[in-house]
């Protein structure tokens, strides 16, 4: 049990093809390859930032998977549990970025991640956790996935293993009406709640933050709503503070920032830190992020993390 993850996160994580250079997808030659998915970005960040981490899910037979299977398990991640499905693709999507607006083109039903059914969970596993992460993104891919969350959190509950939310709200998916049915049931069995403020007005149909910070307040967890002005707000207890954002010069890919400041998040929850000082980190490392391209490429050691807290200057030679 030394070994067991600390955290526990499954989903779908799809092959990613986008163009080389700033062409769109019509008028480039050649593309280059990744993969990416919320639940696995979040994985290689706790990976990176010294924390073990699990992450399973349904990849297809093929070299997409394999690619995806290998990359993770270089990147620390542990991913014993994950699972081949004979018969059904590894999703895919394609990404372009044309006069300054992202455009994501999605390959994804039928995919080997949608077929996946409660089955596929491994009681022992999840309950060796201490937090079991999971997001709005795998409840929207099927019935069968929407019922593995379902029954993931329940064991979750009911074996002392914290739950993190994170609504990631994908309305190619599903309508919101859907969507509300099935998201705000999961807040409420949520340890950690993190939607986005843009979110929860969707979710709560309203534009009235007072209103929206009331209804967070009645489910009892943490809440940490991302997309302020310029801070993320810690709603707990009552009360609601606010952590300002860290500056950047220079955005390059906003893509994973918000995975990369739920790991961030996390690691600080895992490491005793206050939920304000967890924020901290988890926006210092969303900040990171968007300076780099790509999914999860940006995200930063616990080092690295360190050196900007200390504001310690990089020597290049």
């Amino acid at each position: 049990m030394h070994n067991h993850p600390e955290v526990v996160t499954f989903g779908e994580t799809m092959g990613l093809l986008f163009p080389a250079g700033s062409k769109g997808i019509e008028y480039s030659p050649l593309l280059e390859q990744s993969f990416g998915g919320a639940e696995s970005n979040l994985a290689i960040g706790l990976a990176r930032l010294g924390h073990r981490v699990g992450w399973f899910g349904l990849l297809g037979s093929d070299p997409i998977g394999n690619i995806i299977e290998k990359r993770l398990r270089g990147e620390g991640v542990d991913v014993s549990r994950c699972k081949r499905a004979s018969g059904s693709p590894t999703g895919l999507m394609l990404r372009e970025a044309v006069a300054g607006k992202s455009s994501v083109y999605y390959y994804r039903k039928f995919s080997a991640a949608s077929t996946m059914t409660p089955a596929h969970l491994d009681e022992a596993y999840l309950a060796g956790a201490k937090m079991l992460h999971v997001t709005g993104i795998t409840t929207a891919l099927s019935a069968s996935c929407r019922e593995t969350v379902l029954e993931a959190v329940r064991i979750a509950k009911r074996n002392g293993v914290k739950v993190c939310f994170d609504p990631n709200l994908r309305l190619k998916l599903w309508t919101i009406e859907e969507a509300r049915e099935t998201l705000l049931p999961i807040a409420q069995e949520a340890d950690y709640f993190l939607p986005g403020l843009d979110e929860l007005k969707l979710l709560y149909d309203t534009d009235d933050t007072d209103r929206i910070f009331e209804n967070l307040h009645k489910l009892g967890c943490v809440c940490i709503v991302k997309g302020g002005e310029a801070e993320t707000f810690v709603a707990h207890g009552g009360a609601v503070e606010s952590v300002p954002f860290f500056p950047v010069e220079r955005v390059v890919d906003t893509v994973g920032a918000g995975d990369g400041f739920c790991a961030g998040f996390l690691a600080g929850v895992l490491r005793g830190m206050s939920n304000v000082e967890a924020v901290r980190i988890g926006s210092l490392i969303g900040a990171m992020v968007v300076q780099v391209e790509g999914d999860w490429q940006g995200l930063p050691t616990w080092e690295q993390v360190e050196a900007v807290l200390g504001n310690k200057k990089h020597v290049e030679r």
